[in-house]
């Protein structure tokens, strides 16, 4: 799934997780590629005859409804699509006492596995919205004599797990016979602490290693994580996968932030080292040169110019570009608009010539009409995600849209 398709998809679960029922009347089929059609039209008719006992009067005729949609749309489909499909219909809410019969039919990006009747209040997403979920994750440790903290990498999210602190001796004694005791108690008490540490890393990672655990990322300073991953003092298992040894400054969890980052070519291949990158780049462009825009309308002039190398989209952006006119006069407008709500709802306002409400004669999401000229510049695109501090800055302070450039420009 490219990061358009993505973006795309999530768009449309946000709509549908913002459908609403008055009762238990919106219905989700979940219908895998190995399923009979002839199958779930015959449940589906059992549904509706039971849906007879409903006592609401309005859920009732609801409810049949929406079944007798779904199963006219069947009568159509000789079998699943290759990956499965799922249907939701059902009398969505509208307000002012009104409702509307809508359909939804989605092919889903990866193989669906299971075959689902939902009937509540809200559609179930929840199987589509796990296809969202980068599936990778790293396990992370941080340590040196002082402190431990181990966590997990799932996706673009950093999550710290468990906190350590030693009762390791600092390497001050007092010299002679004595100072060689405090040595040999002081190398108890780290492999001591050694062991302490390992044995929390076993509890937090063990439990996902046959569950996609990728590897284990392991940082400190110098010799002290060495002397760890030397020792093998993580069950065997886990030793296998650790991917490699980086230096750090801080044990703490800010500590495996920084693990992370400095981690980021074994971790090439997963979206947040490459959206880390991309805003690492914009932002010393943005410093010591000329080849960094960023805002709407500066973008849209630059990618439109071919000038931009890298398209930078925050996954968060919320906007439309509608052509707006008057109906009582020939003003028309260009513009963009923030979305007040997931199902495309915008504030339009009043002609500023006349005063007469205006409607929408034209509109597109303004990262699908971006990303559409991108792609015809030959202008790569990332959407980047506000689950790291780069990622959630371009959203507030650049307004969810920058571009790398290819050269500078004088617009």
């Amino acid at each position: 799934m490219s990061e358009i398709e993505r973006y795309e998809f999530k768009r449309e679960l946000e709509a549908l997780e913002n459908k609403s029922g008055r009762g238990t009347e919106l219905i989700s089929v979940y219908i895998p590629p190995n399923k009979q059609i002839s199958d779930v039209a015959s449940q589906l008719r059992d549904e509706h005859g039971q849906a007879s006992n409903i006592k609401s009067k309005s859920t009732r005729t609801n409810v049949q409804s929406a079944l007798d949609s779904i199963l006219s749309r069947l009568k159509y489909m000789k079998k699943p699509p290759e990956r499965g499909v799922v249907i939701f219909c059902g009398a969505i809410d509208i307000g002012g006492d009104k409702t509307q019969m809508e359909t939804t039919v989605i092919e889903p990006p990866e193989l669906l596995g299971i075959y689902k009747y939902h009937c509540d209040s809200a559609f179930f997403l929840d199987p589509l919205k796990d296809m969202l979920s980068d599936k990778k994750t790293y396990g992370l440790l941080v340590l040196d004599k002082r402190e431990a903290t181990a966590g997990l990498l799932i996706g673009k999210q950093i999550t710290p797990m468990k906190h350590m602190n030693s009762t390791v001796p600092g390497k001050q004694g007092r010299g002679g016979q004595s100072q060689r005791r405090f040595e040999r108690l002081r190398e108890i008490a780290i492999a001591d602490f050694y062991n302490r540490i390992a044995r929390h890393a076993n509890d937090v990672f063990l439990p996902l290693n046959h569950k996609g655990l990728e590897g284990i990322l392991i940082g400190g300073p110098s010799p002290t994580k060495e002397e760890f991953i030397k020792g093998e003092f993580l069950h065997h298992e886990i030793q296998q996968k650790i991917r490699g040894a980086f230096d750090v400054a801080y044990t703490d969890e800010s500590g495996l932030n920084e693990l992370v980052d400095k981690a980021g070519e074994t971790i090439s291949d997963l979206d947040l080292a490459i959206e880390k990158n991309h805003m690492d780049r914009f932002m010393r462009e943005l410093v010591n040169s000329k080849l960094a825009s960023y805002g709407e309308d500066e973008v849209r002039r630059n990618l439109q110019a071919g000038a931009v190398q890298v398209l930078l989209i925050s996954g968060d952006l919320r906007k439309k570009r509608v052509k707006i006119s008057c109906s009582n006069c020939e003003y028309e407008k260009e513009e963009t608009f923030k979305l007040i709500d997931n199902q495309g709802k915008t504030d339009l306002g009043n002609c500023p010539k006349c005063s007469s409400p205006l409607k929408i004669k034209e509109e597109t999401d303004v990262v699908l009409e971006l990303t559409a000229i991108a792609e015809q510049m030959g202008t790569q695109i990332s959407i980047i995600s506000t689950d790291f501090e780069e990622g959630a800055q371009l959203y507030r302070a650049f307004g969810g849209i920058a571009a790398i450039l290819r050269y500078e420009t004088r617009l």
